[in-house]
């Protein structure tokens, strides 16, 4: 049930828009109060006065009316809902979105708005393959905007394909499951780092390590489940980017550094990515071949401490910065040595000796070190780890949404 739950239903024009009317029916049979805008193009297909005949409320369309904004601004139209919905949400609103116009009230409202917002698409099948709709989409996903659908069949068109708004029934279920899940860390930003790096030493070769990055991507994927706006920074891996999180690639450590950097400010920085310390310098320009001389000397610099620089900074550093301490001996001594050298606040150790099967495996087994001390957690999948993590990160850093 969505007893109490109130939701800002905004309505845009396109033919799908009859099926606003069924959706609102369908909320307020589960309890819900639902408000709606409509865009002047919404008029053309649905009238606002049977939206506002089974909403039981005012219908608002225009962003200079004296009337509305003295009984209902639009400041407050956004915030008092707890989720908004775009249904159906047209190419064109979609685009107005990705680009933060506020040209009418529909827009304005979104703009303004500090509550989470999911998406209906509805549109033709070739305004939704457009390559300008898929990067819109694409900014939308990183900026944490849900979507439902679309589903494939016959559009108003008269074509077939992608592009028909979800049914009444499929939204009301993915808006129950909205409240029905966890947003701990809604409103707050995260940067996690994963995989290896690689350094090349020709344009064939490289120096890496075996990390797969399978624990870096389920802090990812964990953080966003919760809400967190996710930005996930990783060196190569074969691990697919999760849902609704922002991937920004990178092979070698300078440029993990400069992408950790161009990501901040944020609230919390896992930093999980196996970052390789070293780095050739003065790469070849050319393969290396065999001359009949003995192999190449390479000489070895250091690279950038990406944990030390985030954790260390005077600007912009996380009020969170977690760390990992890959080890093979020594794993809790030289985890605290770590903490205390990087001036993170947490610092993840764990065992990565052969036989332990945990780079490139899917269990892990985590001690957390704080300032408090030592939490030895049991062997669990990476996926559970990333979930505890989460939980962790989530109690010291509350959601920023009410």
């Amino acid at each position: 049930m969505l007893d109490g739950r109130r939701v800002l239903l905004i309505i845009a024009g396109g033919i799908a828009a009859y099926k606003s009317l069924e959706l609102i029916r369908r909320l307020r049979d589960r309890g819900a109060r639902v408000r709606c805008v409509m865009t002047r193009a919404a008029h053309q297909f649905v009238t606002p006065l049977a939206v506002a005949s089974l909403s039981e409320d005012k219908v608002y369309s225009d962003l200079f009316s004296l009337t509305d904004e003295s009984e209902m601004g639009h400041i407050r139209l956004s915030r008092e809902a707890d989720l908004i919905v775009v249904a159906p949400a047209t190419a064109d609103l979609i685009a107005r979105m990705a680009a933060g116009l506020a040209d009418d009230l529909a827009a304005t409202a979104l703009l303004a708005s500090d509550k989470p917002v999911m998406i209906a698409p509805a549109m033709n099948a070739q305004m939704w393959a457009h390559p300008a709709t898929e990067a819109n989409l694409a900014t939308l996903a990183r900026r944490g905007i849900l979507r439902v659908g679309p589903g494939a069949g016959l559009l108003a068109c008269g074509e077939v394909g992608l592009g028909r708004m979800a049914e009444p029934a499929e939204i009301l279920a993915a808006i129950e499951a909205f409240f029905v899940a966890d947003h701990r860390l809604a409103g707050r930003r995260a940067l996690v780092t994963s995989g290896p790096t690689r350094e090349p030493i020709d344009p064939v070769r490289y120096l890496s390590n075996y990390s797969s990055g399978k624990q870096g991507h389920a802090i990812a994927a964990a953080l966003a489940a919760l809400g967190a706006e996710t930005v996930l920074v990783s060196g190569p891996t074969q691990e697919r980017t999760p849902p609704g999180v922002c991937l920004v690639a990178v092979e070698s450590a300078r440029e993990m550094l400069a992408a950790c950097e161009a990501a901040l400010p944020v609230d919390v920085a896992v930093m999980a990515a196996a970052v390789a310390d070293w780095r050739v310098e003065g790469a070849a320009a050319q393969k290396l071949k065999k001359n009949g001389e003995g192999a190449p000397v390479l000489r070895l610099v250091e690279n950038p401490d990406i944990l030390a620089t985030i954790a260390r900074r005077r600007n912009d550093r996380p009020a969170l910065v977690v760390g990992f301490a890959a080890e093979t001996e020594n794993i809790i001594a030289n985890a605290r040595a770590k903490r205390a050298k990087k001036g993170c606040d947490w610092v993840l150790a764990n065992d990565v000796s052969p036989g332990t099967g945990t780079f490139g495996g899917d269990r892990n087994t985590i001690h957390l070190v704080d300032a408090d001390g030592v939490e030895d957690w049991p062997v669990m999948t990476k996926t559970e780890v990333a979930r505890r993590l989460a939980d962790r990160i989530a109690a010291r850093l509350p959601s920023r949404i009410h």
